[in-house]
């Protein structure tokens, strides 16, 4: 861990605009789960809000998979917009706890939803919105996309363990879709798009965030079952100093690359993992509390969907609109990162 934080992997970076936000949209699971109802772990409740900042989360119903909370996001997403399903032309999704090893959850969603478009998987756990949204945006820019749909979602209860008292209590289900469509500069001449943005990945991190037992390096077996190896295991700690440090860098490079000063973002939409995390990097960065959303308190970490259901929820109450300039930054498993500069 020593290594990763002294001497980090550098991040590419790009541009990509000509496009607005047309349409936002957002799915939970009804069933809610309070810290009081996870006492039988023997956590305080008080004890889990103020190491994570979390007060409950949403878990899915045993019928309810990645692709119909994905599906339901992106239905949303195209009604906000006043489009029909028909006009998407392509689907990038990012998740990392798909319906299952194939077919692609995209493909599935594109059936739910009814779209006649490509349709593909993005995986890179937490940041996995920032690299669908990227390559999407890509598409735009290469001509070959005028109105792209992209998913992020995750139904993280399915593979974290319900007796592992430090990770289970942190992570929720949900997922969050933006539509987007290819457009001008506008009158004044300002771009629309990612002004600018950052992937990277640190492989030498893999084992920090990860899930021994769910692919072929290791297939199931009742064997590893009984040892609970299909679920997810976290070095918290490490993740934890890992984040902070590689969230400020990131968005110090890219709003400097950008030429957008911080002090002119209208709103920074981070990675929803822990409030004790989004603190640190809101404090490193010297930004005032009303330019950082938040809504882990009632969703827990959600994966990839945490960036695109906070967008929504800024979006819907009036802290972001057409025209806004926003950060997002995610991170997680991976590791993995994405940063960008996004005027909507």
């Amino acid at each position: 861990m020593s290594e990763i934080l002294t001497s980090p992997r550098s991040s590419r970076f790009g541009r990509a605009v000509g496009f607005r936000l047309a349409g936002i949209g957002a799915a939970v699971p009804p069933r809610v789960v309070t810290n009081a109802d996870l006492s039988r772990l023997g956590c305080d409740p008080e004890w889990i809000l103020a190491r994570t900042g979390i007060r409950e989360r949403r878990h899915a119903d045993p019928d309810v998979a990645t692709s119909d909370l994905a599906a339901a996001a992106g239905a949303a997403a195209i009604a906000h917009a006043g489009r029909a399903p028909g006009d998407v032309d392509l689907l990038v999704l990012g998740t990392f706890t798909p319906d299952m090893c194939i077919p692609s959850t995209a493909c599935i969603t594109q059936e739910k939803i009814g779209l006649d478009a490509p349709a593909m998987d993005v995986t890179a756990a937490c940041a996995g919105f920032a690299y669908a949204l990227v390559t999407a945006a890509q598409f735009v820019t290469a001509g070959t996309s005028r109105l792209p749909l992209v998913v992020g979602a995750d139904t993280n209860s399915r593979v974290v363990d319900p007796e592992d008292i430090k990770t289970w209590p942190l992570f929720g289900d949900g997922a969050g879709a933006v539509l987007l469509e290819s457009c001008e500069p506008d009158p004044s001449g300002r771009e629309h798009g990612l002004l600018q943005f950052a992937l990277g990945a640190d492989g030498r991190g893999a084992g920090l965030l990860a899930c021994p037992m769910s692919g072929s390096r290791q297939p199931p077996t009742v064997e590893g079952i009984g040892r609970r190896e299909q679920y997810m295991r976290m070095d918290g700690r490490a993740v934890f100093k890992w984040a902070i440090r590689l969230a400020e860098d990131n968005i110090r490079a890219v709003t400097e690359r950008a030429g957008v000063p911080l002090e002119d973002i209208d709103l920074f939409v981070l990675h929803q993992a822990n409030a004790r995390i989004i603190e640190g990097i809101r404090d490193s960065l010297g930004l005032p509390l009303e330019k950082v959303f938040m809504n882990l308190d009632r969703y827990g970490n959600t994966s990839s969907g945490s960036i695109p259901l906070a967008m929504e929820e800024a979006w819907r109450t009036g802290r972001i609109r057409s025209g806004s300039t926003i950060v997002i930054c995610g991170f997680g498993g991976g590791l993995a990162w994405g940063t960008a500069v996004w005027r909507l």
